[in-house]
């Protein structure tokens, strides 16, 4: 009966963590400024935004991995601007 009983609570536990990794990631929540990743990065176009996330879990994640994700995004967005006179698709000047 114990054996079944920490079978089950374990599959809770498990259930529950994966959960959190999925709506919200400690890498993505833990900055010390209280605000999620997601908060600052859905306002932006998708480049920038995936270049921010990269660099806001650099330190609690993959580091210098994330920091090279980081670069690669934001060489794309400067050679889309480049190619568009300096302007992002909705116009904005860079």
């Amino acid at each position: 009966m114990e054996l079944e009983y920490n079978k089950m609570i374990s599959e809770v536990d498990i259930k529950d963590m994966r959960e959190d990794m999925i709506n919200s990631p400690p890498h993505y929540t833990k900055h010390p400024s209280g605000i999620e990743c997601i908060q600052i990065t859905e306002h932006m176009d998708f480049l920038l935004g995936n270049a921010l996330k990269y660099i806001w879990r650099a330190d609690l994640k993959n580091g210098t991995e994330d920091l090279k994700k980081a670069l690669w995004y934001i060489q794309r967005a400067l050679e889309k601007r480049s190619k568009n006179n300096g302007t992002a698709l909705n116009g904005k000047l860079y």
